[in-house]
């Protein structure tokens, strides 16, 4: 399947960060599987219309990890899934997430019955993609 990145301009999130969060998932929810092409640098930069250089760092991070990697004059694969954090830093990263989550919640006039029913609703959708159409379970 292809890569799809989607980048929110105003979020507080960096451009890069947001690169590396969501190659993460689509590795995660199975978008994308270990030897799956990437595009390259310069190709991602001009369908976001962001500078290669953010493109870079954002393929340099996920290359360290080992989440990617570069076969010469081929280009860049996933390899392997990121290692999950341990459960300080896991719990740490989603609070940031759910304080964010929250808030946008409390702008929008939402009350706490409607975001945990979507939240719900969205778990269950990423878990029945993450499944896919030939899974009986």
């Amino acid at each position: 399947m292809a890569l799809r990145v989607d980048i929110v301009a105003g979020s507080t999130t960096p451009i890069y960060r947001q690169v590396v969060d969501q190659i993460r998932l689509a590795v995660v929810t199975g978008d994308l599987e270990p030897g799956d092409p990437l595009p390259s640098v310069r190709a991602l930069a001009a369908q976001l219309v962001v500078n290669p250089n953010t493109i870079a760092k954002a393929y340099g991070e996920l290359s360290r990890s080992g989440e990617i990697v570069s076969q010469r004059g081929r280009g860049m694969f996933i390899g392997h899934a990121a290692p999950t954090p341990d459960a300080s830093e896991r719990r740490t990263r989603l609070a940031s997430e759910a304080e964010r989550l929250i808030q946008q919640a409390l702008l929008l006039g939402a009350s706490q019955a409607e975001v945990l029913a979507l939240i719900r609703e969205t778990w269950a959708g990423l878990e029945e993609a993450k499944k896919g159409p030939d899974d009986e379970s």
